[in-house]
C-alpha cells in the first residue's frame, strides 16, 4: 500500500521530487512496490483481442512514467550526492530495474499485442508521433530479444542485468579513484606559475579538509588549471600520472570490468544475429552502417592530420627553444600549450575568468534564448533541492505561461560524479486525464565555486560547457510532443542528440552575445575589444590536435565494438595503441590507462556511439551556418529551428527534419570552416 510518508511515492503540489526527504531506506520499498504493481497491470493489459492506443499504449505510458518518477530522483542522487549509505541501495535498485526492463522488453504477449495494434485499422488513424512510438516499441522489442527462443531469451536478460551492474561498478570505481587522490602542498614555492585564483581555491579546499597549505584534486576545476600553469614539472608529472591511471590498480581496477563488458556485449549482439555490437548499436542511429561511420572518422582524421602535425612541431620547437626542455612529455603538453597560446595571442585563460562571473553568465545565456525563442527564465526559491548550491528555474513563453523548469547544480564537490550532463527529471506528456505534464530537466556541471566574497568565476571552456548542456536542456524542455516515447530527447537517435547542445556553443563566440554578460566582476567593464579579438584569434588554437583527439576516442570506441575480439590474444590496451598509431600525432606514455576512465562507453550510453559527438557536430555547424547567413537572432530562422529540430523529439526522422530546416543534406564544410581546418 502506498504510504504518504515515503516521498518517492507521494507527489507534492509542485509534482517535483522532495529530495531533502528521500532517505536510503525509502528507496527499495518504494521501487519494489512500483515494479510489482506495474507487473500486475502489464499482465492485465497484454492479453487483448483488439488493442487500441487508449486500451494498451496509454496505460503503458502511465506505468513507464510512474517508474521514472520513482527511480529517476534516485539516479540523480546517486550521481550528485554519492554516499556509503546510498551506494548498496542504488546497486540493488539498478538490478531490480534492469530485471524489470528485461522482462518487459521480452514479454511476448505484450509484443504480440503491440503488433496487433500496428496491423489494425485503428493504427492508420493515429497521429504521427503515436505511430512512431509504436514502431520504436516493436523495434526495441526485437533488439531486446523478444523473438529469441526461451533459453537465448533468458541468457540475453542475464547479460543485460550483468552489464547494468558492471556499468555502475565502473563509474563507482572511477569516482572513488578520482576522490582518493590529493596533492597536498605546504611549501608555497612549489606553487610557482599558478594564478592567485587557483591558489585561493586550493587553500580553501585544504581548509575544508582541516589541512594547512594547498590541496589539489583530480576534479576538473583543480586538475586542468594546475596542468596548464604549474611550473613544477615533477608535480605536473605526479598529477598527470594519477589522472591517467585512475581506476587501474587494486580494488578499483576497471580492467577486468572492461573485458567482461566487451565479451557480454559481443555475446548479446550475436544472440540477436548481428555481426558485432557496433552493428547492434547502429540499429537505432542515423548512420547507415559501420563503413559509413569509420569512413567519416577517417575523413576527419585525414583532413586534420596535416594541421595537427604542424601544431605538434611548433609546440615541440617552442618547448625546446623557449622552455628549455629537451623533450615534450605528456605532462608538459597542457603547460606548454598554454605558454605558447599566451605568447602567440598575448592572453591566458585566467585573463578571461574575471569577465565570466556566474550570475552574469547565467543572465546572458537566458537573454540569448529569450532573443531566439521569446523565453523568460525566472529563479524560484521555494523548490526543494538536494544541495544548498542547487538552483531551480521556471521557463515562461512569450505570453508569460510556464512551459518547463530545470535544476542547475553547477559546482564541483566531493561525492559528485565528474563531468557535465543534462538528464530528464520530468517529461512533457499529456496524461490519461487530459492534463499536460510540463518537462523539467537536471543540468549538472563541475565548475569552480565561489571563494569567500568572490563570486564563482568560470573559464571560457566552462561557459561553453554550460551553453552546451543548456542546449540539451532546451531540446528536452521545448518539445511540443505530448506522447511520452517521443517527447524531448526520447526517441532521438543517439548520433543526433548532440545537435542542439553543440549548436548553442556557437553563441558564446559572438561579440553581440558576449556583450550581454562578459563583464568584469569588480569594475563591470565589458570584455575589452582587444581581449575578445585575441580570444577569437585563438579559437582554433590546436584545432587539429583536438580534432584528432576526438577522432581517436571515437575510432577506438567504434572499432572496439566492431573489430576487436574480446576472446582474442590482443588486449584492449594493445588495440588502443593500434588506433593511436593510425590517427594520433602524440603518443601517450605506456602507463596511460585512458580506457579505464572512459565512462562514456563503459558506464554511459555511448558504446559504439562516441562518434556521435563529431557526427552531430557536422549537423550543428551546418545548422548554425543558416543563422550566420540570415542573422544569428533572425526570428524566422529561429522559429524554423525550433519547429523542425527542437520541438519534434523523436517523432520524425531527424535527417529529414534537418533537410527541411536547411533545405539540403548536411555537409562537413561548415564544421571544417568553424574549426579552421578548411585551408
Amino acid at each position: 500500500m502506498t504510504t504518504p510518508d515515503n516521498p518517492l511515492l507521494f507527489n507534492t503540489s509542485t509534482e517535483l521530487p522532495v529530495f531533502a526527504d528521500i532517505k536510503p531506506g525509502h528507496i527499495l520499498p518504494a521501487l519494489e512496490e512500483v515494479l510489482n504493481d506495474n507487473r500486475a497491470e502489464i499482465e492485465a493489459l497484454s492479453d487483448q483481442d483488439k488493442p487500441s492506443w487508449a486500451s494498451l499504449m496509454a496505460p503503458l505510458e502511465a506505468l513507464e512514467e510512474r517508474l521514472q518518477r520513482t527511480w529517476g530522483p534516485v539516479g540523480n542522487l546517486n550521481a550528485v550526492c554519492d554516499s556509503d549509505e546510498l551506494r548498496p541501495v542504488y546497486q540493488k535498485g539498478i538490478m531490480l530495474v534492469s530485471a524489470y526492463q528485461s522482462e518487459l522488453a521480452q514479454n511476448e504477449v505484450l509484443y504480440t499485442a503491440i503488433k496487433k495494434l500496428r496491423d489494425s485499422e485503428s493504427f492508420k488513424a493515429l497521429s504521427s508521433e503515436k505511430k512512431q512510438v509504436i514502431e520504436h516499441a516493436l523495434r526495441d522489442f526485437r533488439l531486446s530479444g523478444a523473438e529469441l527462443n526461451p533459453d537465448d531469451k533468458a541468457r540475453f536478460k542475464a547479460i543485460q542485468m550483468r552489464l547494468a551492474e558492471l556499468g555502475t561498478s565502473f563509474e563507482q570505481h572511477l569516482l572513488d579513484a578520482t576522490r582518493a587522490y590529493r596533492l597536498h602542498i605546504e611549501d608555497e614555492v612549489e606553487l610557482a606559475g599558478l594564478p592567485d585564483s587557483i591558489k585561493q581555491a586550493a587553500a580553501q579546499r585544504a581548509a575544508e579538509e582541516s589541512s594547512q597549505g594547498w590541496m589539489f584534486t583530480l576534479d576538473a576545476p583543480s586538475y586542468i588549471p594546475f596542468m596548464q600553469h604549474a611550473e613544477g614539472r615533477d608535480l605536473r608529472r605526479q598529477m598527470y600520472t594519477a589522472y591517467v591511471t585512475r581506476a587501474s590498480e587494486g580494488a578499483l581496477d576497471n580492467t577486468s570490468l572492461i573485458n567482461e563488458i566487451l565479451k557480454l556485449r559481443s555475446e548479446a549482439a550475436a544472440l540477436l544475429s548481428f555481426d558485432n555490437y557496433g552493428a547492434y548499436s547502429l540499429a537505432t542511429k542515423t548512420a547507415k552502417g559501420s563503413d559509413e561511420v569509420t569512413e567519416f572518422l577517417r575523413e576527419l582524421a585525414e583532413k586534420s592530420h596535416p594541421v595537427a602535425e604542424k601544431e605538434v612541431a611548433e609546440l615541440e620547437d617552442f618547448v625546446c627553444r623557449e622552455l628549455g626542455l629537451d623533450t615534450l612529455e605528456a605532462w608538459d603538453i597542457a603547460f606548454a600549450a598554454e605558454k605558447l597560446r599566451q605568447k602567440k595571442f598575448d592572453f591566458s585563460q585566467e585573463d578571461l575568468k574575471p569577465y565570466f562571473p556566474e550570475g552574469l553568465v547565467l543572465n546572458g545565456m537566458f537573454e540569448t534564448v529569450k532573443k531566439l525563442y521569446g523565453l523568460s527564465i525566472k529563479e524560484r526559491k521555494d523548490i526543494n533541492v538536494w544541495h544548498k548550491d542547487v538552483h531551480y528555474f521556471d521557463i515562461l513563453n512569450r505570453d508569460g505561461e510556464k512551459i518547463a523548469g530545470f535544476y542547475l547544480d553547477a559546482y564541483a564537490r566531493p561525492h559528485k560524479r565528474g563531468g557535465a550532463w543534462m538528464d530528464e527529471c520530468i517529461i512533457r506528456w499529456k496524461k490519461p486525464n487530459g492534463s499536460l505534464q510540463l518537462p523539467v530537466a537536471y543540468l549538472v556541471c563541475n565548475f569552480a565555486s565561489p571563494m569567500g566574497d568572490t563570486p564563482a568565476l568560470w573559464t571560457f571552456d566552462e561557459v561553453l560547457t554550460l551553453f552546451h548542456e543548456f542546449g540539451h536542456g532546451l531540446h528536452h524542455m521545448l518539445t511540443h510532443m505530448e506522447t511520452l516515447g517521443v517527447s524531448g530527447i526520447r526517441g532521438v537517435p543517439w548520433d543526433a542528440v548532440e545537435l542542439p547542445s553543440q549548436f548553442m556553443e556557437n553563441y558564446c563566440w559572438e561579440r553581440e552575445v558576449l556583450d550581454s554578460f562578459a563583464r568584469h566582476y569588480q569594475t563591470d567593464e565589458v570584455l575589452p575589444a582587444e581581449l575578445y579579438e585575441k580570444m577569437y584569434a585563438a579559437k582554433n588554437f590546436h584545432a587539429g590536435m583536438q580534432m584528432l583527439r576526438q577522432v581517436e576516442f571515437s575510432l577506438f570506441d567504434f572499432l572496439l565494438h566492431t573489430e576487436f575480439d574480446p576472446a582474442g590474444d590482443i588486449t584492449v590496451q594493445e588495440f588502443l595503441d593500434e588506433v593511436r598509431r593510425e590517427v594520433a600525432v602524440i603518443t601517450p606514455p605506456a602507463f596511460n590507462k585512458f580506457q579505464n576512465s572512459f565512462s562514456h562507453i563503459f558506464a554511459g550510453g555511448y558504446a559504439a556511439g562516441y562518434y556521435s559527438y563529431k557526427w552531430a557536430e557536422v549537423l550543428s555547424a551546418d545548422a548554425y551556418a543558416t543563422f550566420e547567413e540570415a542573422g544569428i537572432f533572425d526570428p524566422e530562422t529561429a522559429e524554423s529551428f525550433h519547429s523542425n529540430i527542437l520541438s519534434i523529439g523523436g517523432s520524425r526522422d531527424i535527417m529529414q527534419a534537418f533537410e527541411k530546416f536547411r533545405g539540403r543534406r548536411p555537409t562537413v564544410d561548415a564544421l571544417l570552416r568553424h574549426s579552421g581546418l578548411n585551408k
